[in-house]
This record gives structure tokens, sequence and C-alpha cells, in this order.
């Protein structure tokens, strides 16, 4: 199932998966540059983009734990000069996609030449007048949102958002490639570009206009980053059990109605198994990361092409494992 990624001169994917916190596949395949031949292996970094989410949630539930912030403060506590209807916006509806708030992307101009970042984004959403719903009405999936928690969460600890993901997830739990990339500021260590697929043939692409924007999807990391990060869920590393436990309950409307989202999470169930996972898809890259909680099973795939499904593979993957464990 992973033919088409092992092809000479051509961008690639790595996987692993891991059954009750042991490695039982960590494989790589194709290059991380088709210009520059390097093979792919589990160090390499491959972009994130929304697969970001949970580490930016976690960021925020870190917050939480330590009685510095509250789940129902709302934007106007934050930012200063937000419109009015941050005032119905809490932390909690940007976590699980519930605020309404205008899609950046679509407010990017056509005649915009410099890559956004998260500060642009809060400018953008200062010269909206509306929301797409009442908050808390309706779950829409919002990078907005989370563009401004990585805000919020410099705001409260007074770092960087990069700096503070580093200090307080990635050196703690020993993910020593990851990062929350920076142009001119920081570097990616066994960095995987991204490509696409025309002409019949793969080229560099790599970079996007919201490619600058971290907090919805602008971390790199490998499949072995990615294993630290799961054994810490399973252990609880960073947060107490029973704050780790609301990014897996899902949310709710203000209609009582439950949705299949929660703190950068999407909860759903596959064969009859519970299963949380996050994709990630932005130029240049494609990437899934499932777990079974009750199987304490894992699968990641992250891959430098924005063509394929990965989502696909890993659910044939599980569909093999589920007859298996």
């Amino acid at each position: 199932m992973m033919t088409d990624y092992n092809l000479e001169n051509a961008p690639g994917a790595a996987i692993l998966i891991a059954h009750q916190s042991n490695i039982i596949l960590s494989k790589g395949y194709g290059l991380t540059n088709i210009n520059e031949g390097t093979k792919i292996n589990n160090q390499t970094n491959f972009r994130l983009a929304s697969i970001t989410k949970q580490f930016t949630a976690m960021s925020i539930m870190i917050l939480k734990q330590r009685g510095q912030l509250d789940y129902e403060q709302t934007l106007t506590e934050f930012f200063d000069g937000f419109p009015t209807f941050g005032s119905s916006i809490t932390v909690r509806h940007l976590m699980n996609h519930t605020s309404g708030l205008i899609d950046y992307f679509s407010l990017i101009s056509d005649t915009t030449t410099e890559q956004l970042n998260d500060l642009d984004v809060l400018e953008l959403m200062r010269s909206q007048t509306t929301t797409y719903f009442i908050p808390g009405n309706e779950y829409r999936y919002s990078n907005s949102g989370y563009a401004l928690l990585a805000l919020i969460v410099e705001n409260i600890s007074g770092l960087n958002f990069a700096e503070f993901l580093d200090i307080n997830i990635f050196t703690p739990l020993g993910m020593n490639g990851s990062v929350a990339f920076e142009e001119g500021i920081s570097t990616i260590d066994h960095r995987a570009y991204g490509h696409s697929y025309n002409n019949n043939e793969y080229f560099l692409d790599d970079q996007s206009m919201t490619s600058a924007v971290l907090g919805d999807g602008g971390i790199y990391a490998s499949i072995q980053d990615l294993y630290w990060w799961d054994l810490s869920l399973n252990n609880s590393d960073l947060i107490d059990q029973n704050t780790q436990m609301e990014a897996f309950t899902p949310g709710r409307l203000n209609n009582g109605e439950e949705i299949d989202y929660g703190f950068g999470w999407v909860l759903d169930s596959y064969r009859g198994k519970v299963r949380t996972y996050h994709t990630g898809s932005t130029r240049g890259f494609k990437n899934v990361y499932q777990r079974y909680p009750d199987l304490d099973l894992s699968i990641t795939i992250l891959t430098n092409r924005s063509s394929g499904n990965p989502m696909n593979i890993a659910n044939q993957i599980a569909d093999i494992l589920f007859n298996k464990i």
C-alpha cells in the first residue's frame, strides 16, 4: 500500500505504527527533496499542517492547568481593539471550532505578496464586523481560531509561540527535531520539502501565503518525535489526566448537541473502535495521525507531496491490525 511512495526520484512518506507503546513499524520511503536525493527516514521533519492544532490546544491546556487562563475567557479580554462580537467568543469556542470567526484564508487579497503570520490573522479578524454565526450555535472548522490561540499563549506566557512550544512541550518530551518554523529565525534539521505533481512529474512546491502562520499549522516534526508525543499522551506527562481528557471530550453547541471535535482532535469511531485523529494538508504535504485509545494503537503517516490519501492508507493498516491485536 506504500508502493506509490517508494518511487525512484520522487517525494515520499514516513510511517510509524505503535502498539502498547512499542514501535512495530518505523520506515521512510522516497526522497526529502527531489533535487538532492536524500532519503526519508524516521528523523525526517515534515510540515504537520493541521496536526499542529493538537499542540496549540495542549499549550492552552498547560496554561489552564497552571491557573493562568480559563476556557470561558473571551477574545476582548486578550486583544485590545477587537470587535465587540469578540466578547461572545471564548477560548473554548476557539478550541472546538464553534467561534464562527471568518476564515482568514478567504480574506487574503489577490495582491498579497508576503506571507501572513499569526499577528496578520489577528488584524484581519479585527477588521471584521460579523461572524458566520452566533458563537456556539454551530461547528465550522476554523484556522483563524487556532492562530488566535497561539497569540493568546504569547499574551499570557510572555514567550513567542515557538519558544513556548519548545520549552513546555518539545524539550520535556525529547522532541529534539520539532520546531514551529519561522523563516529567518529557526532552522529545520533533516527537512522534508513539499512537492506537487503536474504533467507527469513532481516539482518542489513548499511554501504558500499561509505557511508562516504557526498556531494552525506551522510545526515541523518527524515520526520519531510524534512517537514521543504519543507516549506522553498515554502517560499524561505534560498535564494531569483530567485536564488532558478534555481534549478528547466532544464539544457541545449552545443547544446541547455534541460535535465530533474536542480540543485539537477529531473524535469518531472506525469499524466500531473509538478513534481520535487529525489530518494535516497544506501545499506540498499531506498527513494523518490516528490513535485508537482502547487498543493502545497509533498510526502516523507523514508525506511530502500534495497528492495521495494517507487517511485511506491508515484505515487500511487499521483494518489489518484489528484482526491481529
